[in-house]
């Protein structure tokens, strides 16, 4: 980050900046003739409208790469497409963490001065018959160090997890499937959603394929085309706009070496970063009303419930069997479907559930909205549990 997050310097950057506007894009299965620069453009202008602001208010831009097509020069790319003349400008690609790690920055240059309104966007198009053209890094670490010992790759990875978090706990099958159902029952009052109109009992779940045991094809993210886009100004402005903000409370962030390499390959960086983001917002787990996690897998999801300090280490499946996890429910957990019902488009994955956050707290839900708003806990995860961001939006200081 642009400064130190930690101690008393985090604490100064508590509620400097605030979510004013946003958008998405349904996604689809497909590039359906999308470009990931004209998917950006769409949905950035459309969260500029939604702020009440037009493109020469803006004076910083945050943006991750498109996965498969674009990486150098990217933030210039944007910034001129859109007619942006920024004086702020970052580029972030933490795998999953993405996201929330984007909102992080922007906060910070806010609170630093760089930049009174940053806009934060990413998108991508899905093609899976394009997917593999580009040619292999010279040198990979999880190819020449990880792959040859067995990993081959997040299904096998997160498979892993799941079977050694079963064997140590006693963690079950059914447990891991009541996270895509409840999701899914969430993702019935979210028009954009992919599986809109589909429901999905933890039966279906359970009956689908085995895509990497003991993890189903419904416990698996779906990657898709599509976009997302908010909009952060200070503190000081935020009375300027049509809707009430989501403060950014507190984050935090945290790399730790690949997990085979680690002593405990079930406890990951977010336990540090969770607890560098309550720590900035003055909170605790028992604070949150809404949780948006990256679901990737469902493995993912229980074992960051855990490190996140939602319950004991161990306990995520009993957690998840006696709470209901809709947006109706005593524990909302990734209310707009989550990715494994809303979708994952791209890195803009971890994106849907920034922006689902900051809907949610600013009370813009819609049929969806959940009881109580006050603090939404948004978590980015990437790579196989390596990079780890947390961040937190409140309804007010």
């Amino acid at each position: 980050m642009e400064r130190s997050v930690r101690g008393n310097d985090a604490a100064a950057l508590r509620g400097r900046a605030a979510v004013v506007g946003l958008a998405e894009l349904k996604p689809s299965k497909t590039p359906e003739g999308r470009t990931p620069l004209g998917l950006i453009t769409e949905v950035s202008l459309a969260a500029l409208e939604d702020a009440g602001l037009k493109p020469a208010d803006v004076d910083g831009i945050v943006v991750c790469p498109a996965m498969m097509q674009y990486s150098m020069l990217w933030p210039s790319v944007v910034a001129e497409h859109l007619g942006l003349t920024p004086t702020y400008l970052e580029f972030v690609d933490l795998g999953g963490a993405t996201s929330c790690a984007m909102v992080a920055r922007a906060a910070t240059a806010i609170a630093n001065g760089q930049a009174s309104t940053v806009l934060c966007v990413n998108g991508d198009t899905w093609d899976p018959k394009g997917m593999y053209l580009k040619p292999p890094p010279l040198f990979s670490p999880l190819r020449d160090f990880t792959m040859p010992y067995g990993a081959a790759g997040a299904n096998a990875d997160y498979a892993m997890a799941a079977h050694l978090h079963m064997q140590r706990y006693g963690t079950t099958s059914r447990q891991l499937a009541k996270i895509a159902a409840d999701q899914r029952a969430s993702a019935q009052q979210n028009p954009l959603a992919l599986f809109h109109g589909k429901p999905l009992t933890i039966d279906d779940v359970l009956a689908s394929a085995m895509v990497c045991d003991p993890l189903h094809l419904l416990e698996v993210v779906m990657p898709c085309t599509g976009a997302e886009a908010i909009v952060l100004t200070s503190a000081d402005r935020v009375q300027d706009f049509p809707h009430p903000p989501a403060w950014v409370l507190g984050f935090g962030e945290h790399l730790e070496p690949d997990p085979f390499q680690r002593p405990d390959f079930l406890v990951t960086p977010a336990v540090e970063s969770a607890r560098q983001a309550f720590a900035m917002a003055g909170l605790s787990p028992k604070d949150v009303t809404l949780a948006e996690i990256y679901d990737c897998y469902t493995s993912a999801v229980l074992i960051e419930l855990e490190d996140a300090g939602f319950c004991a280490k161990g306990e995520g499946g009993p957690f998840l069997e006696s709470h209901d996890l809709t947006y109706a429910g005593d524990f909302p957990l990734n209310t707009n479907g989550g990715m494994l019902s809303f979708g994952q488009p791209g890195l803009g994955g971890g994106m849907t559930l920034v922006v689902e956050g900051a809907r949610q707290v600013m009370g813009r839900a819609g049929a969806r909205q959940v009881k109580r708003n006050d603090v939404a806990f948004v978590h980015g995860n990437g790579g196989t549990f390596t990079e780890e961001c947390s961040l937190i939006f409140g309804k007010g200081l």
